[in-house]
C-alpha cells in the first residue's frame, strides 16, 4: 500500500507539471523571450497587425528600378559594326565582287569583320570596318574601288549575321546562353519572354542583371505588371541575366495542421494563409488556433562582447482563434526558409503526457504489486 501512495503521489504531482513534462514541439511568447535570455538570441517576437502589414505594403510599394537601369538608352540611328559581324558587300554590275544569290552562298562569301576590326574586300584592300556604320563603311569601299578604275561603283553593305554585340543568359531558361543584339533595342522584358522561363521551377523574384561589374536584383513578377517602368529598362552589350530556379525558395509547416509540408513557390505574394491552406489548415482537434508563428532566422551579428557571434531572428505571431484573422493571414507576405509553427493546445499536450505516463504508471504499479506478494 505504501508503494501504491507513493506512485499515486508521483502521478500527482507530474500532472500538474503536465504541459511542462508533455512530449513534442510547443511556443508561447514566454518561450520566445526564456530562449533569447538563456541561449544568447536576439530574438524580436512581433504580433501581426494590420500595422505590421502596413509596413509590408509600403516595401513593395518602394520596390523602384535603380535610375541607372532606366537612365541607359541604346544609341539611336544606325548600328555600329563591330568584331566578328558578318557583312554581305554587294558591288552593282560586278558580279565577280558580289556574293551569289543563295543563303548558304551569301554565308560562305560573308566579310567577317576580324578580331582587330578590319575585314578585307578584293580591289579595296584591308578596311577598318568595327566601329563604322554600313552607311560609312559603305562609302569608303566607293572611294577605294573608284580608285582601281572601277567607274561609279554602287555598292551596298549590310550586316548578314550581327555577333560583336551580345548579352548572356542562364539559369531558368528555356532558351538561354549567348544572345546577340542587332540594330533594334532590346528590352529586359523581351529578352526575357523570348527565352522562356521554365515553367514552375523559375524564380521570377530572384532575377539578377550584371553590368559593368555590378549586380542588380529584379523582382519581375512584383515589377512586371500595369503602370510598372520594367518594360523600360534597355539590354547593353555584356550584360548578363541569370534566373534562379526555385528549389531554395521554399517555406516550411510543421506543428499542429492535418498535413505538415514543404511549400515551393515561384512569386513574390505568397501569403500566411496560402501556406495554411497547402497544409490543410489547423487541425481542429489538437490544435491551438492562438499559437501560429512564423519563424524568419537572420543573419549572424557580432554579441554584446564584441567576440561571439549571436544568431538574430523575427518570430511572428497570429492569434488566429477568431476567423477574422484569418484576413491578416491572407496579407501576410512569406519569404524563403520562413517557418510556420502551429502550436499545440493545452489539452493535447496534457493528453499526450498522459498517453506516455500510464503505462509508465501500471508498469510500475504492476512492479509494486509483484513486489508485495
Amino acid at each position: 500500500m505504501k508503494n501504491l501512495f507513493v506512485i499515486g503521489l508521483v502521478v500527482g504531482s507530474l500532472a500538474l507539471q503536465g504541459c511542462v513534462f508533455s512530449p513534442g514541439q510547443h511556443m508561447t511568447d514566454s518561450d520566445i523571450e526564456k530562449a533569447a535570455r538563456d541561449q544568447g538570441m536576439r530574438i524580436t517576437l512581433v504580433p501581426i497587425t494590420p500595422q505590421v502589414l502596413q509596413s509590408q505594403d509600403m516595401e513593395r510599394a518602394n520596390q523602384q528600378l535603380p535610375a541607372e537601369l532606366l537612365n541607359y538608352k541604346p544609341q539611336q540611328g544606325e548600328y555600329v559594326i563591330g568584331a566578328g559581324d558578318v557583312l554581305l558587300v554587294t558591288v552593282w554590275d560586278h558580279p565577280e565582287l558580289t556574293s551569289p544569290g543563295s543563303t548558304q552562298q551569301m554565308e560562305a562569301n560573308g566579310r567577317v569583320v576580324g578580331a582587330d576590326g578590319n575585314m578585307f574586300f578584293p580591289y579595296a584592300g584591308t578596311v577598318a570596318a568595327a566601329g563604322r556604320t554600313p552607311t560609312m563603311l559603305r562609302g569608303e569601299l566607293t572611294r577605294r574601288l573608284a580608285k582601281k578604275g572601277i567607274v561609279d561603283p554602287q555598292v551596298d553593305v549590310t550586316v548578314l549575321r550581327y555577333a560583336s554585340q551580345h548579352i548572356v543568359m542562364s539559369g531558368a531558361f528555356q532558351n538561354g546562353g549567348q544572345v546577340e543584339l542587332n540594330n533594334t533595342p532590346t528590352t529586359l522584358v523581351q529578352a526575357v519572354s523570348k527565352a522562356g522561363v521554365v515553367a514552375g521551377e523559375a524564380d521570377l523574384s530572384g532575377l539578377t542583371l550584371k553590368r559593368d561589374g555590378r549586380e542588380y536584383l529584379i523582382d519581375v513578377d512584383a515589377l512586371n505588371r500595369s503602370g510598372s517602368s520594367l518594360s523600360g529598362v534597355y539590354l547593353k552589350n555584356g550584360d548578363q541575366i541569370h534566373l534562379p530556379y526555385n528549389d531554395r525558395k521554399k517555406v516550411y509547416i510543421v506543428g499542429e495542421v492535418h498535413q505538415p509540408t514543404v511549400v515551393t513557390y515561384r512569386t513574390t505574394g505568397l501569403s500566411l494563409l496560402e501556406v495554411l491552406g497547402n497544409a490543410g489548415g489547423l487541425s481542429q482537434e489538437t490544435s491551438d488556433a492562438d499559437a501560429v508563428y512564423v519563424i524568419r532566422a537572420g543573419d549572424l551579428q557580432p554579441g554584446a562582447n564584441g567576440t561571439q557571434n549571436a544568431l538574430t531572428a523575427q518570430v511572428f505571431h497570429l492569434e488566429a482563434k477568431k476567423p477574422t484573422a484569418f484576413a491578416l493571414a491572407r496579407d501576410f507576405a512569406m519569404r524563403p526558409q520562413d517557418v510556420v509553427f502551429i502550436g499545440p493546445a493545452n489539452i493535447t499536450r496534457w493528453n499526450r503526457f498522459i498517453s506516455q505516463l500510464l503505462p509508465s504508471a501500471s508498469f510500475i504499479g504492476t512492479s509494486a504489486t509483484v513486489g508485495h506478494k
